[in-house]
């Protein structure tokens, strides 16, 4: 019963708010559309820049108090260690204690991650781009059929 005959789909689903189709705007232009003009293609890489630099912002503001309270060293030594580890360079300071040892493994390896997804959304208005222009047809930018 149940789901079955939709009693209780409709019963949920009418209650979810309903989502207009013009608050819906896509980030990248679809592979059908023409390549985006260069002005909006340079916006579109600066906010994700800017948000690219926020998530290392806080990553390594994150590790640097970490460091700082957890290893109990001085705040360039933790800049230092959480920037070192962040960018996959590896520990510059040694770690005394057990607590110490834990953030740091635990910190390692969420900069691995992190690196990655950084790169990723900093690159990927780019690399969009690139995509988009390989796809485009020619014929269809100019407006011929």
């Amino acid at each position: 019963m149940g789901f079955r005959n939709g009693y209780l789909a409709r019963r949920f689903l009418s209650k979810m708010p309903k989502q207009s189709p013009a608050r819906h705007r896509p980030r990248f232009e679809h592979h059908s559309d023409p390549v985006a003009p260069m002005r909006r293609f340079l916006l579109r890489q600066g906010r994700y820049a800017i948000f690219a630099f926020l998530l290392v912002a806080v990553s390594v503001g994150a590790g640097t108090i970490g460091y700082r309270i957890i290893a109990a060293v001085s705040w360039i030594d933790a800049f230092y260690m959480a920037s070192m580890i962040l960018t996959g360079m590896g520990p510059v300071v040694e770690m005394e204690s057990t607590g110490a040892k834990l953030f740091s493994s635990f910190y390692a390896l969420y900069s691995g991650v992190a690196f990655l997804s950084i790169t990723a959304v900093f690159f990927a208005p780019m690399v969009h781009r690139l995509m988009h222009i390989l796809h485009v047809n020619p014929e269809k930018e100019n407006g011929a059929r």
